[in-house]
């Protein structure tokens, strides 16, 4: 990690929060902000690699950000840090791109160990978060199987889906992947597009997700 951005506005939450950051990745650079207005602007001028995001900003959501820096540096990884675990602040969080999802109710030791994860390309999610973001696709899915009509096809992936899959939920990035595979960017693009439709995703987070429910992904070392 080069450039991290931390987006918080209460001052003793925004210290613990980088100091957790200097222990884990201790020669990255911290851009400390407090007000949406002043990250988005940071966006502008700093390539990031990581950035923990409050929600609840005085000057709106930390969502415009997530959504900001999917547009602008889709290589970067958003990390929601907020008191809301309700599902209409989950949910937006991740169809806006974030890569995690964190409540500050952890401990300082149980914070840290979600964050270590991101070195692993695994999504940092708060375990009773994961289990929402579970049980949510679980009766999804069993609603659709249990509608009137015609029983909906299982999702099947090609054997070159299946890769792109495995490598999006290990974290790499589309260039790495590209390179990996020996295809094109545009290809993978167009693999991975194919992929959040096929599994009804819009997130690297859900991804890897489903990568874990389909057996693709196990928590493990970064394989080429």
């Amino acid at each position: 990690m080069h450039h991290i951005l931390l987006l918080e506005d209460i001052p003793q939450v925004r210290q613990w929060l980088k100091g957790l950051v200097a222990e884990l990745f201790p020669q990255a650079l911290v851009t400390e902000c407090a007000r949406v207005r002043e990250a988005l602007e940071h966006i502008t001028l700093t390539r990031f690699e990581l950035a923990l995001l409050d929600l609840g900003l005085p000057d709106g959501s930390g969502l415009e950000v997530v959504a900001a820096l999917q547009v602008a540096q889709p290589n970067a990884r958003s990390v929601v840090v907020t008191i809301h675990a309700e599902d209409d602040c989950l949910f937006p969080a991740l169809q806006a791109g974030a890569f995690g999802y964190l409540l500050k109710d952890q401990t300082h030791d149980e914070m840290a160990a979600q964050l270590q994860r991101i070195t692993n390309g695994e999504p940092p999610l708060t375990p009773s978060v994961a289990r929402r973001v579970i049980a949510h696709f679980a009766a999804y899915r069993q609603a659709r199987q249990a509608a009137p009509g015609p029983a909906l096809p299982e999702v099947r992936l090609t054997e070159r889906e299946s890769d792109v899959l495995l490598r999006v939920a290990k974290g790499y990035t589309l260039p790495e992947i590209a390179q990996q595979l020996g295809l094109s960017r545009h290809t993978i693009s167009d693999y991975l597009k194919n992929v959040y439709r096929k599994l009804n995703v819009s997130s690297r987070a859900e991804a890897a997700l489903e990568a874990q429910r389909l057996g693709l992904f196990r928590p493990a070392a970064r394989t080429p």
